[in-house]
């Protein structure tokens, strides 16, 4: 089991998809945040394999050697891992939950055509068939090769569905509703009375560009604003805010105006927890939070765009209370150009975080604009937040994927 190292959402995808996996044996194996995940929640595997560290050769021989004594793999947007299951003659399940993100330069057809033809001698040759496809139309690519396909409902993924099904393309694509931790979403809706009076998820933040030390504008604007948040709304006296950032003893506390805010890393269950008891809830708008947040019932504030899939994401449910009310760079600097693209997207973001942080003026605009944002949010009755909930649970609903994989692994699963 692995899966694709960019934050924390394809990985607590997979532990959703492996804790009812009880009658197997399951190994994860990869590195980067998706292994601090794994380690973290150690529950959900029987074995962790961390890459982290190793050389790229070193890394590649303990994947091929798991590959080797395994049954069957598990892929959440992992293409490389696809790759060298198919090449090792594995049966293997890709599950994705950007499958109508991924954009793609080349058509459908001609993608195709790549992996038929492609040969499956070894990985080495392989790779080179399918070099020429860039990062995203690999993920697509490892939907074809893989042996079942598994996909999250979200706007525009019936219609590429449809596209690629038109072909006779690769293997029935599953749609799934939310992949996420059942059991322990219905444990943490039984949580107790709150600790803390918000809650401020940002996710895994670290991927292909962001990290923690390097291009980390965006974490240092939001270092900068905690102390403002804690004068600016004397009802937050306890917040907690959680993320791959404050991991790994980066954990820290932020005080201002008698109010505090704790920053640190916690398990995938105890977010839950804490999600289904804190009365207000902020996040970076990353999917597997929102289905998370909708399976409590509670409808979260979306901050500021991190990477440019948020900025997908936010543009996809715009048609929604959720989407309408978060939180926008566009609010602070309407005219800054960012690039429809996943890595050229994702530097100017950085850049604009950067440019807002070190402005006085542009950070008292995202400051302002920031606080109108939480004004409305806090404004909403429950009945209103019920109907947020309601119309996103219709928009992204769909049949559990733990059916889905109890067909796909001929093994009867319960969640």
């Amino acid at each position: 089991m692995g899966a694709q190292n960019c934050g924390f959402g394809p990985v607590s995808e997979l532990v959703a998809v492996s804790r009812p996996l009880h009658e197997c044996e399951r190994v994860f194996v990869g590195d980067g945040v998706a292994a601090v995940f794994a380690r973290r929640n150690p529950d959900a595997f029987d074995a962790v394999h961390d890459t982290s560290g190793m050389t790229e050769r070193a890394g590649a021989e303990m994947i091929d050697d798991l590959l080797r004594g395994s049954d069957h793999v598990i892929s959440v947007m992992d293409a490389e891992l696809v790759l060298r299951s198919v090449v090792a003659g594995r049966p293997v399940t890709m599950v994705d939950s950007l499958f109508s993100f991924w954009q793609l330069a080349h058509p459908p057809a001609a993608i195709h055509e790549r992996c038929a033809t492609m040969p499956r001698s070894g990985y080495a040759a392989a790779d080179r068939h399918l070099m020429g496809l860039s990062p995203h139309e690999r993920v697509v690519a490892a939907h074809l090769l893989a042996t079942h396909s598994v996909v999250q409902n979200f706007p525009g993924v019936t219609e590429r569905a449809t596209d690629f099904a038109a072909l006779g393309a690769g293997p029935q694509m599953h749609r799934t509703g939310s992949i996420v931790d059942v059991e322990g979403l219905r444990d943490a809706a039984c949580a107790t009375g709150p600790e803390h009076d918000l809650l401020i998820n940002v996710g895994g933040f670290k991927n292909f560009l962001l990290d923690f030390d390097v291009n980390n504008d965006y974490m240092r604007l939001l270092y900068r604003w905690l102390p403002d948040l804690l004068r600016d709304w004397p009802r937050f006296r306890r917040v907690l805010v959680c993320g791959g950032p404050f991991g790994e003893g980066r954990e820290q506390t932020v005080s201002a105006a008698g109010r505090t805010a704790e920053c640190r890393l916690l398990r995938q269950r105890e977010l839950l927890q804490v999600a289904a008891g804190t009365p207000d809830y902020l996040m970076a708008p990353g999917l597997t939070a929102l289905h998370e947040s909708i399976a409590l019932g509670r409808l979260p504030l979306a901050i500021h765009e991190q990477h440019y899939a948020h900025v997908f994401t936010m543009r996809a449910l715009d048609g929604t209370r959720f989407g309408r009310s978060g939180g926008r760079f566009t609010d602070v600097v309407p005219g800054h150009p960012l690039p429809e693209d996943d890595l050229a997207g994702t530097a100017a973001l950085v850049q604009l975080a950067g440019r807002i942080r070190k402005d006085d003026e542009l950070y008292a605009r995202y400051r302002r604009t920031f606080n109108e944002r939480i004004e409305h949010y806090v404004s909403l009755t429950p009945p209103q937040r019920q109907h947020g909930v309601e119309e996103l649970g219709r928009l992204l609903g769909g049949e559990p994927v733990h059916t889905v994989m109890s067909g796909i692994l001929g093994t009867p699963l319960t969640a």
